[in-house]
């Protein structure tokens, strides 16, 4: 993976509003690259702390990192006991939409 989709995910994942959420795959979209939302994974799990990789989930509305709960919580985002994003379709950030 190269430095220039790490940074181009950064500044997208940057611009999610505080109290809402995106997806890996929404996120990959953005970029040009709408297969590649494992990439962006892969990417947050080595974010700078400016980046606020707690508010990027899969698609399913599931967290893939379970110690981002307690984040989320602060912004006013539910997360029920299986992980789930309450509300998810309500909170969805598309950058595609909202850039």
């Amino acid at each position: 993976m190269d430095e220039l989709f790490k940074q181009q995910v950064y500044e997208v994942v940057k611009l999610i509003p505080k109290g809402r959420i995106s997806s890996y795959g929404a996120i990959a979209k953005a970029v040009g690259y709408p297969n590649h939302s494992r990439h962006v994974g892969r990417a947050m799990g080595n974010c700078p702390k400016d980046v606020p990789a707690h508010r990027v989930i899969s698609s399913s509305g599931k967290l893939s990192v379970p110690s981002f709960r307690e984040r989320l919580e602060k912004e006013n985002i539910m997360v029920q006991d299986n992980f789930k994003i309450k509300d998810f379709k309500v909170l969805f950030w598309d950058p595609l939409n909202e850039i």
